[in-house]
């Protein structure tokens, strides 16, 4: 498969408001981020609150600009293109889901406006090739035509979430971003949500970068898994062969934490301080919780590890097939 988009050693960095009157301190939203995105293919992004999973979307999206790295879509550099053909490649080529659906369209537009405002902006057809479009698009996730004149607070919070779907689709984009597309939905709508953007990824041959905190469900949606803690890339691991195939020991951690229908949860134990994004630890940032951590890990930042898809970044990874049993154990004796 082609590569669609790629970031090659991409930092963001804040400014936060605490720090002192002539220092601030900064935020390191995101560091060192090496990621790629082929045509076609379903990325997920998981992780606990904070650990620069949205702020990695952004970046994707066009909406944040990164600090230093390099951005290429299409084989186009982003930070070396003038801000209005930026514009209108990743307008056009990629479009971004949002969490809430109740803030993310205007309360004030009719749905018809909602979806005709990216092709008004972008001159995409005549005016009646556009209103055609607005029926195409309510077509496509499962709206009937007449939700065109209603205002988005007149529909059901499901029904927001498929107008915010078809206005990212409304340009034909190459790249769908979902960033927690359910999140902010009852449970029993959360399913067809999920299902929608799968069916819509094979219909439309979609590239779909999903973030979420719900990581089965991101095992379940992707093609390959990408871990994300305190701001870096720890993991990149083919959806299929999780959670035992993970090597980093906080992904496996995520995963024993997580419910099943079957078992119940026994999640691996971490000890230690969660470091903060103002003052990461030196070396291996998640070294003040693991159990596998040693002197290695304080003094330098691990190498990435390659293996047949598989790249991890981790001086002392879970051995292969080790069972979570056994790395509670060996977590527990630490501690």
């Amino acid at each position: 498969m082609s590569v669609l988009l790629e970031l090659s050693d991409v930092h963001v960095v804040h400014k936060a408001r605490s720090g002192g009157l002539f220092h601030r301190d900064r935020v390191y939203a995101l560091t060192g981020a090496d990621l790629t995105v082929a045509a076609g293919e379903t990325v997920g992004i998981v992780g606990e609150s904070g650990c620069g999973k949205t702020t990695l979307a952004k970046v994707l999206v066009g909406l944040q600009r990164p600090t230093s790295g390099r951005v290429t879509f299409k084989g186009n550099d982003l930070g070396s293109m003038p801000d209005f053909r930026r514009r209108r490649l990743i307008g056009a080529g990629v479009g971004m889901v949002f969490q809430d659906p109740s803030t993310a369209l205007n309360r004030r537009l009719p749905v018809r406006q909602v979806l005709r405002d990216p092709l008004d902006v972008h001159g995409r057809g005549t005016p009646r090739q556009r209103e055609e479009r607005v029926r195409e698009l309510l077509a496509q996730v499962g709206l009937p035509a007449s939700a065109a004149d209603v205002l988005p607070g007149q529909l059901s919070g499901g029904q927001r979430q498929r107008v915010a779907i078809a206005r990212a689709l409304a340009l034909d984009p190459d790249l769908l971003i979902a960033d927690e597309p359910t999140s902010a939905l009852d449970v029993s709508v959360r399913a067809q949500i999920l299902n929608l953007l799968l069916d819509l990824k094979e219909r439309l041959g979609l590239a779909l970068v999903f973030v979420s905190h719900d990581i089965q469900t991101v095992r379940r949606m992707s093609d390959r898994v990408v871990t994300m803690y305190l701001g870096r890339i720890v993991e990149q691991t083919p959806a299929g062969a999780l959670p035992h195939g993970a090597r980093h020991p906080y992904t496996r951690a995520l995963f024993s934490a997580t419910p099943g229908l079957l078992h119940p949860i026994d999640p691996i134990p971490l000890a230690g301080p969660v470091p903060s994004a103002t003052r990461p630890p030196s070396g291996c940032p998640f070294r003040t919780r693991c159990w596998r951590a040693a002197d290695d890990c304080a003094a330098d930042m691990p190498p990435v590890e390659r293996t047949s898809g598989h790249l991890v970044r981790c001086f002392h990874p879970v051995p292969a097939g080790a069972t979570d049993r056994e790395l509670i154990s060996q977590a527990q004796e630490r501690s």
